[in-house]
């Protein structure tokens, strides 16, 4: 969240751009490409750092060692307890994806369904626009411009979203009035 909000300017600057250049890196090329090419350029980076190092000991006669052993040590491996509770997030998201998934499909509330054949209908001109990498690129400008704008406009945004939400709350009331059939929905929901 610090680097969404850029809260270091820095480090928000360098995640925007690399994860940019990698969605522009992907749309231009393979996705073998990519990977292969970040590899080698940290690659690149390490063994050129290695290198320099070793001289650099050589010079000045220092016996430091590695200057990656702090890394080398650490201990990655992932314990049986993590990957459960992982295990267990995506077992508990995948359940409730196949619940809705099965609610919308099968027509449980007709205005709900309706609705998302609307965004799916919505969703056919996006994809003839745009291809997913492209969205993908969309989205990381929005993932990194949208909080810091928000935060500087927050009450301007919600008087508009408060103005929006009434209105299509109108709309779907209008809409489960005249569609037969159509699920109530009570406040509690």
């Amino acid at each position: 969240m610090h680097l969404v909000y850029w809260r270091d300017p820095r480090k928000s600057l360098a995640a925007f751009i690399s994860s940019l250049m990698v969605l522009v890196a992907m749309a231009t090329l393979s996705v073998i490409s990519v990977v292969s090419y970040l590899l080698l350029a940290c690659l690149c980076v390490t063994i050129t750092f290695r290198v320099y190092k070793s001289v650099i000991q050589a010079v000045q006669k220092s016996h430091e060692g590695h200057p990656f052993r702090s890394q080398l040590d650490r201990d990655i491996s992932v314990s049986p307890e993590s990957a459960r509770q992982l295990a267990e997030r995506c077992r508990n998201r995948l359940n409730w994806l196949s619940v809705q998934t099965r609610r919308l499909l099968l027509v449980e509330d007709l205005v709900d369904s309706l609705k998302m054949a609307v965004i799916m209908w919505l969703m056919t001109y996006v994809g003839a626009l745009f291809n997913g990498v492209t969205i993908l690129i969309l989205a990381d400008v929005v993932f990194f411009t949208a909080p810091l704008i928000y935060q500087k406009k927050k009450t301007q945004i919600d008087r508009q979203l408060v103005l929006l939400r009434s209105k299509l709350e109108k709309v779907l009331l209008r809409l489960q009035d005249r569609l037969p059939g159509a699920v109530r929905r009570s406040k509690a929901e």
